[in-house]
């Protein structure tokens, strides 16, 4: 089931996809009010309290940056601010050079988690799983060696277009394209710390709440944006995350 947030005339509704249309969803409960999806602008799928990412998660992308894979998940902050939706622009801010887009799976929280043992269920906390482009002003987070500021640029976090509840990840790929040409490339199961390890984790440190989101970490090949650009984030089953660059 793909679950979305829409906007038509003034009003802010949730929603389920059928076909091409979109029901209205509310109460989680379908209503008998729908509207295609061609008459609504769809919005960022998710309204996080809190927005969790996940870096050096793949070997690969370690290593093209000169990094060691973690022992432990290396944990950073990305600010809701910097949410936008599909179709709306990522902008180049003037303090930086080097504006890299970083393609990734995202984990959408459904129940309040917290202190999770090491043999409980995680997934039964996940309501589903969504694009995000982990925008980056690398040039910043190598001169100054924190993550968060190079990252919490107001539309650094583009999300969506839609949450899809029902993900078979071990069978699923990840691709990053820039105008058409694919960028980065990459299977779920190449993930250094998997989705269930990583939830049980954080969980013993902040409480999840739902709506949050965990951002899964960015395959190789993470490359510079530039103006006139489109950066396109698309996962099997999910759809495309599709953003230009101004």
């Amino acid at each position: 089931m793909k679950i979305c947030r829409f906007q038509i005339k003034d009003e802010i509704n949730s929603g389920v996809v059928d076909g091409d249309r979109v029901v209205v969803f509310e109460n989680n409960r379908k209503k008998d009010e729908s509207y295609s999806l061609s008459d609504v602008t769809l919005l960022a799928p998710v309204a996080p309290s809190k927005i969790i990412c996940i870096g050096r998660n793949y070997a690969e992308h370690a290593a093209e940056l000169g990094n060691e894979v973690p022992t432990e998940p290396l944990l950073f902050l990305k600010a809701p601010s910097a949410v936008i939706n599909t179709g709306e622009s990522i902008v180049l801010p003037s303090q930086s050079n080097q504006v890299e887009h970083e393609g990734e799976l995202a984990i959408v929280i459904g129940r309040r988690c917290r202190n999770l043992f090491d043999d409980e269920d995680a997934r039964r906390y996940i309501l589903g799983y969504t694009c995000l482009n982990d925008v980056t002003a690398r040039d910043l987070q190598k001169k100054s060696g924190q993550f968060v500021p190079a990252k919490s640029f107001d539309t650094f976090c583009p999300v969506g277009p839609f949450v899809e509840t029902q993900l078979e990840l071990d069978q699923i790929t990840l691709t990053t394209r820039v105008n058409g040409d694919v960028r980065q490339y990459a299977r779920m199961w190449q993930m250094v710390f998997p989705i269930d390890f990583l939830i049980r984790y954080i969980s013993n440190m902040m409480t999840l709440m739902p709506g949050d989101v965990i951002s899964t970490g960015t395959p190789s090949g993470v490359g510079k944006l530039e103006k006139g650009d489109v950066c396109e984030v698309e996962i099997d089953g999910i759809g495309v995350l599709r953003n230009p660059v101004e």
